[in-house]
C-alpha cells in the first residue's frame, strides 16, 4: 500500500482489526521482515500498521538529511489519518530511537500502552582508547586526502577509506542517507530512556553485537515497567533467528 505524507512516498501495510499496533524497523531493514510477527501473532488481537520509513524500503528518500527527531515527527504525521486514542508500539534497533523521541515530547495524541523493544538502539557507549586512536587517526587521513595536491593525484583514495572504515549500513546508504546515520548514531538517548513509565518488554539476542545485551539491562533499570528476555542463540534480529520462541513471548505480553 502507499500513501504521500509530507510529499514523499510511503510504501506500508495495515493487518487485522482493533487498538492500533505501529511497528518501527532498524536501519537499513523494511517492514518485509515484520510479516510474520504481524500475520501470525499481532494481527490477531490489533490493527497492525507498519511504514517503510523515509529512505528505506519501498519509500521515498528525505531531499535532505534527517535528524531522529524528524523521523519521530513523521511517524506522528503518518499516524494522524488513524486517529487513535490508544497505540501500542513494537520497534527494533532504530526504531528505538525514534521511540525515544516520540515518548520525550510533551505531549502526544494518544495514550502509548505497551511497548517492545527489541535490539533497541539509542545509548551512546564510551569509547575506548584503542576506538578513540582509530577515530582521531582516520579523521587525520581524511584531512590530508582532502589535500588539493593529494585530491589530485589519489582522487578515489578518500571515497575507498570511507568505504573501509564505515559500517555495512554506512556503505550501502546514499549520501543523504549516510550523513543522517551518521548524526543518528552519535546522538546519545540514554537521558530518554526514563520518560518511558507503560509496561515494556525488552527482547534481546544474547549475541547481539550491534546493541550489546546490556543495553537491555540498562534500559530496564530506568524502565520501571519493563522486564528483559535474552534469547540465547539470537544476534540482533532475535525476533527472526528465534521466532518461534520469539512470537510465543509476544503472545504472553500482549496478552493474545
Amino acid at each position: 500500500m502507499k500513501r504521500v505524507i509530507n510529499g514523499l512516498n510511503i510504501n506500508y501495510f495495515e493487518k487485522g482489526e482493533g487498538e492500533l499496533c505501529v511497528l518501527l524497523h532498524g536501519w537499513g531493514s523494511n517492514i518485509s521482515l515484520f510479516e510474520s510477527m504481524a500475520d501470525n501473532v499481532l494481527s490477531k488481537k490489533f490493527k497492525v500498521v507498519a511504514m517503510d520509513l523515509p529512505g528505506f524500503g519501498g519509500s521515498d528518500e528525505p531531499q535532505t538529511p534527517w535528524k531522529v527527531d524528524d523521523y519521530a515527527d513523521f511517524v506522528l504525521d503518518f499516524l494522524k489519518e488513524y486517529n487513535p486514542q490508544k497505540v501500542i508500539f513494537v520497534c527494533h534497533s532504530f526504531g528505538c530511537r525514534i521511540l525515544l523521541k516520540l515518548m520525550a515530547k510533551q505531549s502526544l495524541p494518544f495514550e502509548v500502552q505497551k511497548i517492545v523493544i527489541t535490539g533497541g538502539a539509542g545509548i551512546l557507549h564510551k569509547k575506548t582508547f584503542k576506538q578513540n586512536f582509530k577515530i582521531k587517526m582516520y579523521k587525520l587521513s581524511k584531512c590530508i586526502l582532502n589535500f588539493k595536491l593529494v585530491k589530485m593525484l589519489f582522487p578515489s583514495a578518500l571515497d575507498n577509506l570511507k568505504n573501509k572504515k564505515g559500517s555495512a549500513d554506512y556503505k550501502n546508504a546514499s549520501p543523504v542517507m549516510k550523513t543522517a546515520l551518521v548524526m543518528a548514531v552519535n546522538e546519545d538517548l540514554t537521558h530518554l530512556i526514563d520518560n518511558i513509565k507503560c509496561p515494556v518488554w525488552l527482547a534481546w539476542g544474547k549475541n547481539d553485537t550491534a546493541t550489546p545485551v546490556g543495553d537491555a539491562y540498562l534500559m530496564n533499570q530506568k524502565m520501571p515497567n519493563s522486564y528483559v528476555t535474552v534469547f540465547e542463540n539470537s544476534g540482533h534480529y532475535a525476533y527472526l533467528d528465534e521466532m518461534f520462541d520469539f512470537n510465543r513471548e509476544l503472545k504472553k505480553f500482549f496478552e493474545i
